[in-house]
């Protein structure tokens, strides 16, 4: 796959559906609600919803639901032709004004500045949950986890799977499997499928681990990192994973692991990005072989494999960094072993 030159093209690349959702999306009923859809996931992901539409002929809403605290990214879903819609889903009352469609994608919550700020995101992690399940309790719902709920593990452990048994690191994380148990009760009060969709860690080349530790190196700066390994997955490949999710909502709720095929070295990948920006590397990681590794086996079967492999998104990424494609500046931290955030 070519580096994108500029934003517009990257736009274009993430949001591409597959055939496999075209042809989902033209026997899916119904609307779609993407809540949450101002983060840096959401975007891209309610183009994608948009495309999908268009190429499937099929007549069905997209509704971009966000508090839209910044105001470019609503501004771009709209020239997108994506109807916006403001609202702070941990108010009731705005809550009760939004559309009920019959799918969901639940992307709203809060990770950093959780430290010291621990009540804040419980309430946006499981207190609003709890509202927007009540009220789409009719609906099919994919929700957005984490891996974080998982504990730490070895390489040679392959990454946690989904039957394996929660144990949140800090409160972020904790949180974060309040959120599912949220999802998990009303899908059982209420009979509503829900599917929970637990991601480690996307690539967008404006952020992700790639971006984290490719600016560094070419910023000439020491790459520290709490853990020796990580999953990443091509944007893209997240968003045609998502929307397919909603064909495998059940009640009880379902769990799925999304990331990519490969279990990834921080040294090594961080020696072939300092080798294709020709700079001097740098590098401080610890000897112990734990961190946070989703098997995604699962949802491969469900799926397929990715698009895109990891070889390609290191040049990709490297090529996005040396051309001064822009970043979000939203670390995704996921050097963090401690559950600090």
């Amino acid at each position: 796959m070519r580096t994108p030159l500029n934003e517009l093209e990257l736009d274009e690349l993430i949001a591409q559906p597959s055939g496999r959702l075209v042809e989902f999306f033209k026997r899916l009923p119904g609307d779609l609600s993407i809540l949450g859809a101002n983060g840096k996931i959401g975007l891209s992901l309610s183009l994608m919803a948009k495309r999908a539409v268009e190429k499937a002929g099929v007549n069905k809403k997209i509704y971009a639901v966000s508090r839209f605290s910044d105001p470019a990214g609503r501004n771009k879903l709209e020239e997108w032709g994506i109807e916006t819609i403001a609202c702070d889903l941990n108010d009731r009352e705005q809550l009760q004004r939004l559309p009920l469609t019959e799918n969901v994608v639940f992307m709203a919550g809060r990770k950093f500045g959780t430290d010291g700020s621990e009540a804040q995101t419980w309430a946006m992690n499981v207190l609003m949950p709890s509202y927007c399940a009540e009220y789409y309790k009719n609906s099919r719902i994919v929700a957005f986890s984490t891996g974080c709920v998982y504990p730490l593990v070895s390489k040679l452990s392959g990454g946690s799977v989904e039957t394996d048994h929660p144990e949140p690191v800090g409160e972020y994380a904790q949180s974060c499997l309040g959120r599912e148990r949220v999802f998990e009760y009303f899908s059982q009060k209420n009979s509503t499928p829900v599917l929970l969709l637990r991601l480690n860690y996307s690539t967008d080349l404006r952020y992700g681990v790639l971006s984290d530790i490719g600016r560094k190196i070419w910023q000439e700066e020491t790459v520290v990192s709490g853990v020796e390994y990580f999953n990443i997955l091509w944007q893209g490949d997240a968003n045609n994973y998502t929307l397919l999710a909603l064909d495998h909502c059940t009640s009880p709720a379902n769990y799925l692991n999304i990331t990519g095929t490969e279990i990834l070295s921080v040294k090594d990948v961080a020696e072939e990005m300092a080798r294709i920006m020709g700079k001097k590397l740098d590098l401080q990681i610890p000897s112990a072989d734990t961190s946070y590794l989703n098997n995604s086996g699962k949802a491969f079967g469900y799926f397929g494999t990715p698009s895109v492999q990891a070889k390609e998104l290191i040049r990709m990424q490297a090529e996005w960094i040396m051309q001064g494609g822009r970043e979000l500046n939203k670390p995704t931290h996921f050097e963090v072993n401690n559950g600090k955030y």
